[in-house]
């Protein structure tokens, strides 16, 4: 019976509470991706490096706070220097819709033009944060590590195998609960979201109903580089910032969205979870897992591994193609918030 238990906490630890955790980050990434894609109809490229630089001036007011003192031990920092990053990433989002988004709208463009129109915008958005910060790994957290520790687990158990559960994936998941909430809470009960789901529906009849495009517009970018910039936060507190590491982060956020059905919400959240354990399961080396199931002799000598971890978004990938060939709507029939 304690092998079939330490076979449960091993995958726990390895696979299930990472996954959650991973899957939150992406469920929000995607939330804010699929808001775009449900107002403006078009993919927006610059998702990845709007996270990158809501975070980076988290970080930026992380080190104020710091200098100044002003801390919430046991909890990051980083919880109360998100609203900074959060309107730095507002601000810049509504800079380059002024700039670049809104000319082709008024030309009524086709999509692949703000598609093309994204990419550029995420290169430039790349390089600019890149030059501020640097390249290499920053660190966000600097209140408690973990909410239970392995010692703590194997004692209070007396098995082998530990559970451990980070501050961060703790925060991670209650913050993914408390923003998807408002969120879903906005959209159906406010007048703004449903104004905001009529635009997603039909926009000649939203026109004639009296909604502003503009105010639909700018609130469906403030929506994104909030959930953006909260889910670029708490991916740097689970693991760390690094620019490029969003840029990356790009392709599941994608999957994610597409899985779900792009364009909605609820489909956002569940297809991140869906990518997440896809990854995490496919890349996990399950020889430990399998010794303690099977009887003695009948061990496996390899890894056990579907993938190296190296490999990890090619799974995403391959969940992408394989849902455009076989289900291009996702799960959800898409483009309705």
């Amino acid at each position: 019976m304690d092998d079939v238990l330490n076979a449960g906490v091993l995958f726990t630890n390895f696979v299930l509470v990472p996954g959650i955790s991973y899957g939150s980050q992406l469920a929000l990434c995607a939330l804010g991706l699929t808001i775009i894609f449900g107002i403006l109809r078009f993919a927006n490229f610059a998702h990845g490096d709007v996270m990158a630089f809501g975070t980076m001036v988290t970080i930026f007011a992380i080190w104020l706070f710091q200098d100044l003192g002003l801390t919430i031990r046991p909890l990051p920092t980083a919880l109360i220097a998100m609203p900074a990053g959060m309107a730095a990433a507002i601000g810049i989002c509504l800079l380059t819709d002024r700039c670049v988004y809104r000319f082709h709208r008024r030309k009524r463009s086709p999509a692949i033009m703000f598609v093309i129109s994204s990419f550029g915008v995420m290169l430039v958005m790349n390089g600019l944060v890149r030059m501020v910060i640097g390249t290499k790994d920053r660190s966000l957290d600097d209140g408690a590590r973990f909410i239970l520790k392995v010692r703590e687990f194997r004692d209070a158990t007396g098995l082998q195998e530990g559970l451990a559960i980070k501050v961060s994936q703790g925060l991670t998941v209650a913050v993914t609960c408390l923003a998807g909430t408002l969120l879903f809470w906005f959209l159906q009960r406010t007048r703004t979201g449903k104004a905001m789901r009529a635009w997603s529906d039909n926009e000649d009849l939203a026109l004639l109903s009296g909604v502003s495009p503009e105010r639909i517009v700018m609130v469906a970018w403030l929506i994104s580089a909030t959930l953006a910039t909260v889910a670029g936060t708490l991916y740097g507190l689970d693991k760390s910032f690094r620019p490029y590491t969003y840029f990356n982060l790009l392709l599941p956020t994608f999957a994610a969205a597409i899985v779900g059905g792009i364009g909605h919400p609820l489909g956002a959240v569940i297809g991140g979870y869906v990518v997440a354990f896809s990854e995490i399961a496919l890349t996990y080396a399950y020889r430990k897992f399998l010794i303690y199931l099977f009887p003695e002799g009948w061990q496996p000598e390899g890894l056990v591994q579907v993938m190296a971890t190296e490999y990890k978004f090619a799974v995403s990938f391959i969940i992408l193609i394989v849902v455009l060939l076989i289900r291009p709507t996702g799960i959800f029939r898409g483009k309705v918030i």
